[in-house]
């Protein structure tokens, strides 16, 4: 079976198939490479990925042991031990998705469930390989703002 391809010349059944893979492929690879492996994403961020001086929250909100993501800052912060406030990128090193929720004493991601530690943000459970960049803050009176 053919047809024509639009400038008069005739496509055959089996071009017509591999250009429609070819479309769906790559609409594949868009939907799922919503970042890709992030080295270059990590060092954007590391370079200040939130704004200077920006007040994230309040100490209140960051429980000990645990931690609170900053969503529209992309930043997390912890607190592992009572006072010790530390932050990292927000973004997953793994593929680039925006990290969720802080549990059992690690930062998680939604996409491929990659977990990193609140106490330095190196990876408990892959698929993510790198540790989370970590991010400059400073913690006045019991406001917690970008540095």
């Amino acid at each position: 079976m053919t047809g024509t391809d639009g400038t008069g010349r005739t496509a055959s059944r089996r071009h017509v198939f591999a250009a429609a893979g070819a479309v769906c492929f790559a609409a594949a690879l868009t939907a799922c490479g919503a970042g890709g492996d992030t080295e270059e994403q990590g060092a954007a961020t590391e370079s200040g990925g939130g704004g200077g001086g920006a007040t994230l929250g309040s100490t209140a909100d960051v429980p000990v042991g645990g931690g609170k993501v900053f969503p529209a800052q992309k930043v997390v912060v912890t607190q592992p031990t009572k006072g010790d406030y530390r932050a990292f990128s927000a973004v997953c090193t793994h593929q680039g998705s925006l990290l969720n929720e802080v549990s059992g004493g690690t930062v998680g991601c939604p996409l491929h469930h990659s977990r990193f530690d609140v106490m330095d943000g190196s990876v408990k459970e892959g698929p993510a390989t790198k540790p989370l960049p970590k991010q400059e803050i400073k913690v006045e009176g019991d406001s917690i703002k970008l540095a």
